[in-house]
């Protein structure tokens, strides 16, 4: 059980894991691993809370009905597990700016923040336009040989590649 505790993971372990887990969401769902998904349905959760049952008629909330599914368990799954993984190997600590990243752009928590905000929002208008996230595309796609999933998957290394260039020369 010393892998529980472990720092870091290997990277081709964690891709067999992760592998495994999307052959066996096919098998026992028929679905594919997403991630994106969820945080649409969230948004329309919390547009419920303030319009109530006039977000239903929205035709996007028609199609992705604002409710807790499994892709949402998932997320939620995530989270928990990060913060578990992150507990049990002594990790776990609150870092507003991290090092790297002051030592390219200082150590404002400020901007920080509105980056990795703009970043988030960025990333959630690009994954519902393409159709999937990385999670979505990167993982379930690419494993059904899809080629819109290989094209967003090279698209999605090229900007990590640029955008880290960009901000860490």
């Amino acid at each position: 059980m010393n892998w529980l505790v472990m720092k870091q993971w290997s990277p081709y372990a964690s891709g067999i894991g992760i592998g495994i887990l999307s052959w066996l969401t096919f098998v026992l769902s028929d679905k594919p691993i997403g991630c994106s998904t969820a945080y649409a349905r969230t948004s329309g959760m919390i547009e419920r809370l303030f319009r109530g049952d006039k977000t239903l008629q929205r035709p996007y909330y028609q199609k992705f009905h604002p409710e807790i599914d499994w892709q949402w368990m998932l997320v939620a799954g995530i989270f928990i597990g990060s913060f578990i993984s992150a507990g049990l190997s002594g990790q776990f600590e609150i870092i507003w700016v991290p090092s790297r990243w002051a030592a390219s752009l200082g150590t404002s928590a400020l901007i920080r923040f509105m980056a990795a905000l703009s970043g988030g929002i960025l990333m959630g208008f690009g994954a519902r336009w393409a159709g999937g996230c990385t999670s979505g595309h990167g993982i379930s796609g690419t494993l059904q040989l899809a080629v819109s999933s290989w094209l967003a998957a090279v698209c999605f290394f090229i900007g990590g590649i640029i955008t880290a260039a960009v901000l860490y020369h």
